[in-house]
């Protein structure tokens, strides 16, 4: 599926490069930035076109495209190692709200979300966020809980095997109780046993479906913490029944838009906030920016609403691994997370992709970006700044680039030649929106 490119294409390529680079500069180009720095980027520029060629420059920057399956593998495991990744094992009924927090953490979805589930073992199942490849999120979601057929003791077993396998990244354990629910023996004998064994896993309990005790006269969402008397006594005592077990509680109820309710996820913020509190810093700012940073401003599809949740975590893994102070040494790693975005992005629009496949839509469609790639490593000479500047660059650039993939894709899937001018149109005008919303990411 490697696209072709013709001469028309590249100049038109060539052109806009040079515009955006314009637009950048202007956008940036505060008169007290420039007097830092001018003197600094002009030695730092002309010392490294010493070094480098711009012939070389070019060359190198056209195999940064140039990835097979084994360097996408390599590189990609190298980066999981340092995501700050968080396992949370969500324990609950059947009903209970479980699937409801995913969507709402990660935004995406229920149908997607529920096809993400894939089996564990015999009574859990798991869903890795963005991807398998790369999870800043991964959802251990347990089944059989409140059966009378399923064993407790085996679903404790399974846990704890599950629990003891090594991870490379924080947990959690969420309880999710619905709040007219009070049959939470198994859930506590479940819960008792892994907090006994495992005093460092912190809980939360999430008691959900809140408008079910709401008093009749009331058909929506009051200001959140809702203060009504039955909510109040039932939710006392079910912190009560769990008291000695989870470290905090919270309120919650995540509804779908025909329910009627609003705001859908209500209560975010405060499982956001209890979230930070239990989580180490880094697991923590990771989650944090995945629900303070909306995508969803006003679109047209289903699939680019979905698309953007992905491609924001994509680009804060981007902005998380490309501060490092050294250039030219995080373009392969850019470049194979990219690669692994466009091949999740694709099969959302129905396309089956391999690495090579992937890699040749990136080469495809970033075209007169990559003039504004190699600015961004040359920008890490500037001392004190260069790192900070390179993540907020490698953030937009990875959600400008999925926007265009997006078109990309999008005018497949409707029957339509993808337009080159189209798609460079959409990511000067996402990168320059990106570059604001990232701009204080920080490492």
């Amino acid at each position: 599926m490697t696209q072709k490119r013709d001469p028309e294409d590249s100049s038109i390529d060539a052109q806009q490069s040079n515009k955006s680079i314009d637009t950048q500069t202007g956008d940036s180009g505060k008169d007290s930035w420039k007097n830092r720095t001018s003197s600094i980027w002009d030695k730092a520029t002309a010392s490294l076109m010493q070094l480098l060629p711009l012939e070389q420059v070019t060359q190198s920057s056209a195999e940064w495209f140039r990835v097979n399956e084994a360097q996408v593998a390599e590189i990609l495991e190298s980066v999981r190692t340092k995501l700050p990744t968080t396992e949370a094992v969500l324990i609950g009924k059947p009903q209970a709200g479980k699937s409801s927090i995913v969507r709402g953490i990660t935004g995406v979805s229920g149908e997607i979300v529920g096809q993400g589930f894939r089996p564990h073992t015999q009574h859990t199942s798991r869903y890795s966020y963005p991807s398998d490849d790369l999870p800043l999120l991964i959802f251990t979601d347990t089944v059989g809980i409140g059966d009378i057929k399923q064993n407790t003791q085996s679903i404790i077993q399974e846990l704890t095997e599950d629990l003891q396998q090594p991870s490379r990244g924080a947990r959690i354990l969420i309880l999710t109780v619905k709040i007219n629910d009070f049959a939470t023996d198994s859930l506590q004998q479940i819960a008792q046993e892994l907090r006994q064994k495992y005093p460092d896993i912190p809980c939360l309990l999430a008691v959900t479906c809140l408008h079910e005790v709401y008093p009749p006269t009331v058909d929506n969402h009051p200001q959140h913490p809702p203060d009504f008397e039955e909510v109040n006594r039932t939710f006392a005592a079910l912190q009560e029944n769990f008291r000695g077990i989870c470290d905090r509680s919270v309120m919650i109820d995540f509804t779908l838009e025909e329910d009627g309710f609003a705001p859908v996820f209500y209560g975010l913020e405060d499982l956001r906030n209890n979230l930070a509190e239990l989580l180490p810093e880094a697991e923590a700012n990771a989650i944090y920016q995945l629900l303070e940073r909306e995508a969803g401003e006003e679109i047209g599809t289903l699939y680019r609403d979905v698309g953007r949740r992905y491609m924001l975590a994509f680009a804060i893994i981007a902005a998380t691994l490309a501060a490092v102070p050294l250039p030219f040494a995080t373009m392969p790693v850019l470049t194979a997370l990219q690669v692994s975005m466009v091949g999740i992005l694709g099969n959302l629009y129905g396309q089956t992709l391999n690495a090579s496949q992937a890699g040749g839509i990136v080469s495809a469609i970033a075209g007169g970006f990559v003039a504004q790639a190699v600015g961004r490593e040359l920008i890490k000479f500037i001392p004190g700044l260069g790192s900070v500047i390179a993540a907020s660059w490698a953030a937009a650039y990875t959600w400008a680039l999925g926007e265009g993939v997006c078109v990309y894709f999008g005018d497949l899937m409707g029957g339509k030649k993808p337009d080159p001018k189209k798609i460079q149109s959409v990511m000067e005008q996402a990168f320059k929106q990106a570059k604001e919303r990232f701009k204080e990411i920080r490492r």
